[in-house]
């Protein structure tokens, strides 16, 4: 795989406690604590491997799980679920891949669901 200027590594031995906001490729191979978000960029891609731990939310178009998520997923293009993965939370996604062995442990939700308003009206007595 050639690196680019916008592929970013957070090796084994690292973690990083806050959000994480990047654009083009996030490999993380060590721990987040905290969400992570992609900078705007609709090819955005976050790798997490076996060793990737995230504790927090992520945000990101292109999502490959092979580590463990702690949190929601909200992929708007394609999520991932390798072999090793681990969601324990709701997961978001426009298109997924499932391979055996991977778990989701909360809601699979398809679709970009739109914000909308409820009214509830109180009974008139």
């Amino acid at each position: 795989m050639a690196f680019s200027n916008t592929h970013t590594l957070i090796s084994r031995s690292t973690q990083i406690k806050g959000d994480v906001t990047f654009s083009g490729e996030l490999q993380l191979e060590g721990k987040v604590v905290g969400n992570i978000y992609s900078d705007g960029e609709k090819d955005a891609r976050l790798v997490i491997a076996d060793t990737g731990l995230v504790e927090g939310d992520i945000r990101v178009p292109v999502v490959v799980v092979n580590g463990t998520v702690v949190g929601n997923v909200y992929s708007s293009k394609q999520l991932e679920m390798a072999a090793k993965g681990i969601v324990k939370g709701s997961i978001h996604y426009h298109s997924i891949q499932m391979v055996k062995g991977a778990q989701v442990n909360g809601s699979m939700i398809s679709g970009q669901p739109e914000a909308k308003q409820i009214k509830i009206e109180e009974p008139v007595v």
